[in-house]
């Protein structure tokens, strides 16, 4: 029988290895760390986002800021309905969240790893932890993969180690390309004001652009203890990872926290003052933001809390609707986004025959998962990713 090599025991490697057909191959995965699937473990808090429930390969594909015209043809023969069938067929069904984020119903991402688990057994799959890849070697037809636990020998291999820089150099050493490697999905690390004192406020829809980058984005936003996180600044980051590294994360930002263009705002803050103009401006629900906020928002504007609103001069107000939908931040650092640490770069994707995800230029080599040059905005994209390529390798080698 010949024997199938999956360096990579993440998520790519173990869904190719849960489809492949044990009647053809030996199958070993390689992992370097003393646990499989630990990113499946921690993602979505724990929970596991398994997916997004976007069945349409073209609007699939705009989640994800590098490798979107690849993997079209990818999505077309394996998308998230194919993975929630996939799951379903093993008994773990998932729930798709209001915001299309998909979850095994158990809220437990350790039942996604004990169905990958359960599927490798048994498939009799070998697996080895504390397997270190040192170099692989390409002997005519067969790959010899040097580890810190002896040598393997592989007439297939599946590379699905994520986006560690070593595993990066040892596919160099084969002759393939790399991108530089740059964050993608982290948080903006502000000094200000207004946001001092109060993480854990959360704004339902905020707008956010980087003037310098004529770029904006909308979506839920955080305040936290070092700045704004939430999936307004984690997509613009994912979009922009290039270009903010090259800035060295300094760079502006402007926020509107209620989505709302400034001279509607005005308008409603007009209204407001005609049918409550006894009200202090303190207390007063003009906007759909917390009192905390709203109260920061009056401080920073330099307005009396307790002064009417009648009494609030149109320069006052100016100033609040400034702060509320153009306040300017400078942005001095970012913060790894722990639950969802992505990458942007990777091996070339030029490289990559994306109808089975071969190398093009090592035979009976594939690759999958983040070690590519692919990445996605936060949602269950990125390992929808693993699972359609994973999918799509062992189709192709069940099919030789």
């Amino acid at each position: 029988m010949k024997q199938i090599i999956i360096i990579g025991g993440g998520a790519a490697g173990f869904f190719c290895a849960s489809n492949l057909d044990e009647k053809k191959y030996n199958i070993t995965i390689l992992e370097q760390n003393s646990d499989v699937l630990q990113k499946v473990k921690i993602s979505g808090g724990g929970r596991c986002n398994v997916t997004h429930a976007c069945f349409d390969p073209r609007e699939l594909v705009q989640f994800y800021p590098r490798g979107n015209k690849e993997l079209l043809s990818v999505f077309t023969k394996f998308q998230p309905g194919d993975t929630m069938e996939w799951f379903d067929n093993r008994n773990v069904p998932l729930k798709i969240e209001n915001d299309n984020r998909t979850f095994p119903e158990s809220n437990s991402s350790q039942t996604i790893i004990n169905t990958f688990l359960n599927e490798t057994q048994n498939k009799n799959v070998v697996v080895k932890t504390k397997c270190s890849v040192k170099e692989i070697e390409k002997q005519n037809e067969k790959y010899l993969i040097k580890t810190n636990s002896g040598d393997f020998e592989a007439d297939y291999v599946v590379y699905t180690t994520g986006s560690s820089p070593k595993s990066l150099k040892i596919v160099e050493n084969l002759g393939h390309k790399i991108i530089d490697l740059v964050p993608s999905l982290f948080t903006f690390n502000i000094k200000d004001d207004l946001l001092k004192d109060l993480p854990g406020t959360s704004f339902e829809n905020a707008g956010i652009s980087i003037p310098k980058l004529k770029t904006d984005e909308s979506g839920p936003l955080l305040i936290t203890h070092w700045g704004l996180s939430g999936p307004a600044v984690l997509k613009i980051s994912a979009w922009e990872a290039i270009s903010l590294a090259k800035l060295k994360y300094s760079f502006e930002i402007e926020v509107n926290f209620i989505s709302i263009p400034m001279d509607e705002a005005e308008e409603i803050f007009q209204d407001f003052k005609q049918n409550n103009p006894k009200k202090s401006i303190g207390q007063s629900k003009v906007f759909d933001i917390t009192n905390r906020f709203w109260q920061k928002i009056l401080e920073i504007s330099k307005v009396d809390l307790n002064k009417q609103v009648a009494n609030i001069s149109g320069k006052e107000m100016q100033k609040i609707l400034e702060n509320l939908c153009k306040k300017k931040f400078q942005v001095t650092g970012k913060s790894t986004f722990k639950d969802e640490f992505v990458t942007a770069g990777g091996i070339d994707l030029k490289e990559i025959n994306f109808k089975n995800m071969s190398s093009k230029l090592l035979s009976n080599f594939y690759i999958a998962g983040e070690v590519l040059n692919i990445d996605a905005v936060t949602g269950g994209f990125n390992f929808q990713a693993c699972w359609s390529e994973g999918w799509l390798i062992a189709q192709d080698l069940n099919n030789l």
